[in-house]
């Protein structure tokens, strides 16, 4: 971490030029091997003000995705989903695991044993996690339909559809029209699915 200025630099046998890696919580300059550290410097000083701008947007998303989800996964949260917000009802089941189901709102069945037992931030994290994979599934079933609607106009036959959590992706398609898409696309409106 250099000390004057808050950036790291990363010297790299693959870079031509200089450039700069703005995430939420650093600021690097990839540069190639040899670029001397005054010329480092000298290019920092000439994106400062490009720095600031880009370090904004990145705590403008980062502030943008906290408020999206719920603080906490408790009754009545609302719970983004398909580019709308949908109640949580949280109800007591004889069930061994937490299922979630959906039909104009989110319930949450939860074993009676873990309303007992669980801390309210226990029961909270445990329903998010319910949640998630309850979404990774819904995103699958979805991913499928769309490519059944869409593979024919385009001639195309995707070997495999696989949901992940990816940072800095929405989705891929390999070589071998293996699709790979972020289950966070689920909480977009379904045209932007699609699109993607």
């Amino acid at each position: 971490m250099n000390k004057q200025q808050d950036y790291q630099v990363r010297r790299s046998q693959r870079a031509k030029r200089a450039r700069i890696v703005v995430t939420a919580d650093r600021v690097e300059v990839v540069v190639p091997l040899r670029m001397p550290e005054k010329q480092i410097q000298q290019f920092m000083r000439a994106k400062q003000d490009w720095i600031e701008s880009a370090k904004n947007k990145v705590q403008l998303h980062v502030d943008n995705i906290t408020s999206f989800a719920p603080q906490s996964y408790q009754q009545d949260a609302m719970i983004p989903y398909q580019g709308e917000q949908y109640k949580l009802d949280i109800k007591a089941s004889a069930e061994k695991k937490i299922t979630i189901t959906f039909d104009r709102s989110f319930t949450a069945f939860v074993p009676e044993n873990d309303i007992k037992t669980l801390t309210a931030m226990e029961l909270s994290t445990q329903i998010r996690l319910a949640l998630i994979i309850w979404m990774g599934q819904a995103a699958v079933k979805q991913a499928v339909q769309t490519t059944d609607k869409y593979a024919p106009l385009y001639q195309l036959v995707s070997r495999s559809i696989t949901i992940k959590t990816q940072k800095s992706r929405w989705g891929s398609c390999g070589i071998h029209n293996d699709i790979n898409l972020n289950w966070l696309l689920i909480l977009a409106p379904a045209e932007v699915f699609e699109y993607v």
